[in-house]
């Protein structure tokens, strides 16, 4: 039998990967919007869409780490191209496979929730629209958001790199997603409310066309204003993602003991 081509399984591995980390986390936010049945009982806080999205990273990166390094996010792969030696020829086929898995998992979540957000906003306006994109918090000025974004994914690139560094004492092997899964829970806690902690452009921009496909007729803005918004979240994370990379390589890295560059086909996951 004819043996795929890997890059073929790597896009796979973006794709299915990120597929799965925006069905659980647009999944735990369209459970708290739509309040769930029967609506006598709690259907979760921030803390429950801080924790899904995080362990939904954790999933994902165990499906996908063995065969991509599990990026996830194009500001992750931008930042090991920069930094990390990644290929850069694949810098586009990687984020156009994130994209579309981040499109197709949130199709899957507005699909299987549809009947529960027709309940509570049957024609589609921005009160649920948060279900699948971010926005700025009420009050929170654009410059704000995009300060957060870089912050946020700043913090998110420095701690991967940390984290899968083989000369900074990374976690055990099967423990990587766990911990890379637990950053993005406190990323949640932490820097959750000004701009909703997108930190990652596929996610983002992948379930806000999903939405803008199924009726969700402002989608490309902000839910808390007029302004039109969707370049935010793919702009701010990969400055953001640049800067987390460059501040570990160049504040942490070079001062270790005998430290050098990872191979280059490392991820988020490939402490393995």
């Amino acid at each position: 039998m004819k043996k795929a081509h890997p890059l073929i399984g790597e896009l796979s591995g973006e794709l299915l990967g990120t597929a799965i980390l925006v069905m659980f986390g647009c999944g735990v936010v369209a459970q708290v919007v739509t309040g769930g049945f029967p609506k006598s009982l709690a259907s979760g806080d921030h803390n429950s869409i801080a924790f899904g999205w995080g362990l939904g990273v954790t999933m994902a990166v165990f499906v996908a780490g063995r065969i991509s390094g599990a990026h996830l996010n194009p500001a992750v792969t931008i930042a090991l191209a920069a930094f990390r030696g990644f290929d850069r020829r694949k810098i586009l086929p990687f984020i156009g496979a994130q994209f579309v898995g981040a499109l197709i998992g949130a199709l899957i979540v507005r699909f299987v929730y549809a009947d529960q957000i027709a309940n509570v906003d049957p024609t589609h306006t921005k009160a649920t629209q948060g279900i699948f994109s971010t926005s700025p918090g009420e009050g929170v000025s654009i410059m704000t958001a995009f300060a957060d974004q870089v912050v946020g994914t700043a913090l998110l690139v420095m701690v991967i790199f940390a984290l899968t560094s083989a000369v900074n004492d990374p976690p055990m092997a099967n423990t990587a997603p766990l911990i890379i899964g637990l950053l993005v829970v406190a990323i949640g806690m932490a820097w959750g409310t000004n701009a909703g902690y997108a930190i990652n452009p596929a996610r983002d921009f992948g379930p806000r066309v999903a939405s803008w496909i199924t009726g969700y007729q402002d989608a490309m803005f902000s839910a808390n204003g007029p302004e039109l918004y969707f370049w935010l979240p793919i702009v701010a994370p990969i400055v953001g993602g640049l800067i987390g990379g460059a501040l570990f390589v160049f504040g942490i890295e070079r001062f270790l003991p005998a430290a050098e560059a990872l191979p280059h086909e490392v991820g988020v996951a490939e402490a393995r």
